[in-house]
């Protein structure tokens, strides 16, 4: 079996960072995309992993981009925003770029 990686999706309303990390929580794939499920999804497939989990906070995209993501059968999660403001406020350099690496781990 391939090793299983884990994605954050940083989701703003015309761009979303993508970060990647092995098991070993180590950056595999950085890129931004535009906000839209089609877009992300194939970006994703296109790279030819195994996913874990692919992570995105709750927003007013994130109904719209979960279901797109679901439906291509990624394994997509939906984390609540209070908990994830939790997790990446003790970050010292907040980006899009450095969020969504955070929402992967």
């Amino acid at each position: 079996m391939s090793q299983q990686h884990f994605v954050g999706l940083d989701v703003s309303v015309k761009e979303t960072s993508i970060c990647i990390l092995d098991p070993q929580g180590r950056v595999v794939h950085r890129a931004s995309v535009e906000s839209d499920p089609k877009v992300i999804r194939e970006h994703l497939l296109g790279l030819g992993l195994v996913f874990a989990r692919i992570g995105l906070e709750a927003g007013p995209l994130s109904p719209w981009l979960y279901a797109g993501l679901v439906e291509a059968e990624l394994p997509a999660i939906c984390v609540e925003t209070r908990h994830m403001h939790a997790a990446l406020s003790a970050r010292i350099n907040e980006t899009d770029r450095n969020d969504a690496q955070g929402i992967a781990r």
